[in-house]
């Protein structure tokens, strides 16, 4: 079971509770009308998927309901950090370098 961090109650908290809500920091275009139908599909359909630290947004679904950020390995399967939504992304060299 993974235990999760909520940036805003303050509480770790089994994974039952959250609800995954994608790559984090994907940045909508300015003017969605301009884009061509290629950039579009990349907004829509494509996001990162590495093997390693991942920024990734999460929902608290059965708490507060806040969206929030984390920072997770996708080989352990580890949170890094968690983070308020609108806050900045943490250095992850630093945060690798703590993780050890």
């Amino acid at each position: 079971m993974l235990l999760i961090h909520c940036p805003y109650c303050d509480e770790t908290l089994p994974e039952v509770e959250f609800t995954y809500a994608g790559q984090a920091h994907v940045v909508r275009p300015a003017d969605p009308s301009s884009t061509s139908d290629s950039e579009w599909e990349a907004f829509l359909f494509l996001r990162e998927n590495p093997k390693g630290a991942h920024y990734e947004r999460w929902r608290h679904l059965h708490g507060c309901g806040r969206f929030f950020n984390a920072v997770r390995d996708t080989v352990s399967d580890r949170f890094l950090t968690t983070y308020a939504a609108g806050a900045p992304r943490p250095d992850l060299s630093d945060l690798i370098e703590r993780a050890k």
